[in-house]
């Protein structure tokens, strides 16, 4: 794979075409002013709002690339789902931990989304050097793409630290040939919060509006949708406090969690589905949806596991997150007979972050603080809301835990939680093991190339 150093090289291409550079394999390109095509070069000095632009849709597209590895990563090693694989056993057997297998550090599934996520993070360095180095927008502009920027590179380098935990990650990574170093979790969660935070005082000074548009994908978030096709600062600010309420409880500052969400979108109500999605399209040139497979599939499929179904409480509808198959699949002693059926086709949007997430970090936030009335007043608006009866069992911080997790093992079902989760809680040992000698992995190790830098 190639060194951290070397993303940088799919970014000399054309930045007006970021998100099908992000794919294509590193080469040397002749450095050829091309109008239609501006180089980097070109637009880290008096970027125009059209270049700037561009480096906000690349970025944003980024954010899409090795998704399906990533959440087949915290998926099957949160015991979610199996992801069988014709052509790779490595899902069943390195992420399993089964026999004498480990996580390699030099393979797809640790280098990739690894890579991925920071290819995202030097677009938003990129953006920001431009930002700074251009008379041709305004104050508020510059505002509006800085506190963008900053945003999405703090929800990327949370991605990525979300699968090396304790290992930890890489924050300064502004000149790529010169990288800081690996920092660990307390550091790297603590670097990410600031950049929030940042982000926020630039949004708070972006105006009423952006330069550019945002996807559809967040299009939930418009507060003013009669006057406005597109989120604006404030709005997206909402979205920025929604992803520092998740930092706040990894770090288990729960009163800062609850003062983010009092500034998120969240929604004490049944109104789920609210949030920021990555999309999806046919059209030429985009990506479809990595996590839909169909159903009854073979070769290439992901089934839920099978506790997901026989832990759950009857009458709960989130079992419609799962279906029956035709017939079970089996692959290295594994069996299960449904599939993870979430998706119904290759362009359904994934969620970034819900508004049912943002209940359930209330609720946590809750219990741990103290207020136990209002955690069980939040967890009864997610059982209810999924056809339970209200909770009945102990008002007491331990019981009032394991059902927060409980209801954010179904209502986050292959969203990426359940083995961070698990983890924050120490409760990796309650995962169910399938085969004699399978472990659960507490962390992802650090990509062999980068152990050289």
């Amino acid at each position: 794979m190639k060194n951290l150093k070397n993303i940088s090289k799919y970014l000399r291409g054309y930045i007006g075409l970021v998100a099908l550079a992000l794919v294509l394999p590193a080469c040397d390109i002749d450095e050829i002013e091309d109008p239609n095509n501006p180089t980097i070069e070109s637009v880290l000095e008096n970027a125009t709002v059209d270049e700037l632009n561009n480096l906000v849709v690349g970025t944003e597209s980024g954010m899409r690339n090795v998704l399906g590895t990533y959440y087949d990563n915290v998926g099957v090693i949160g015991r979610e789902h199996y992801r069988f694989s014709g052509a790779d056993p490595r899902f069943t057997s390195d992420l399993l931990g089964f026999g004498s297998s480990i996580l390699d550090n030099n393979t797809f599934y640790t280098t990739n989304p690894w890579a991925a996520r920071y290819r995202v993070v030097k677009n938003t360095n990129t953006l920001i050097d431009a930002v700074n180095n251009t008379n041709l927008v305004t104050d508020e502009q510059k505002q509006g793409y800085l506190g963008f920027a900053k945003t999405i590179k703090a929800h990327q380098l949370l991605l990525n630290l979300t699968m090396m935990n304790e290992n930890g990650i890489r924050i300064d990574v502004d000149d790529f040939d010169n990288l800081g170093p690996i920092v660990n979790r307390t550091e790297a969660l603590a670097a990410i919060e600031g950049l929030l935070e940042e982000a926020k005082q630039d949004l708070s000074s972006a105006g009423s509006s952006f330069a550019f548009t945002l996807s559809d994908g967040f299009d939930d978030l418009i507060t003013e949708p009669e006057l406005r096709n597109s989120a604006s600062p404030s709005d997206f600010l909402e979205f920025n406090r929604a992803i520092l309420a998740r930092v706040n409880v990894y770090q288990e500052d729960f009163s800062g969690a609850l003062q983010a969400l009092d500034e998120s979108f969240l929604e004490l109500n049944n109104n789920f589905a609210k949030g920021a999605y990555y999309i999806f399209s046919t059209g030429p040139g985009d990506q479809l949806n990595p996590l839909f497979f169909a159903r009854n599939a073979t070769g290439e499929v992901r089934l839920a596991h099978p506790s997901y179904v026989s832990d759950a409480t009857p009458g709960d509808d989130r079992l419609g997150k799962v279906a029956l198959r035709d017939a079970p699949a089996t692959q290295s002693g594994l069996t299960s007979q449904y599939d993870v059926a979430l998706y119904n086709s290759n362009t359904d949007p994934v969620p970034i972050i819900r508004n049912e997430e943002l209940i359930l970090i209330y609720a946590e936030a809750k219990i741990q603080t103290g207020a136990l009335p209002d955690a069980v007043t939040a967890l009864d608006i997610i059982r209810t809301g999924h056809g339970l009866q209200p909770y009945s069992g102990p008002v007491t911080s331990e019981a009032l835990i394991t059902e927060m997790l409980r209801q954010r093992r179904y209502s986050l079902y292959f969203e990426g939680h359940r083995w961070v989760d698990m983890r924050r809680y120490n409760r990796l040992n309650e995962l169910p093991i399938d085969r004699a000698g399978d472990d659960v992995w507490v962390s992802f190790p650090i990509p062999f190339s980068e152990l050289d830098v």
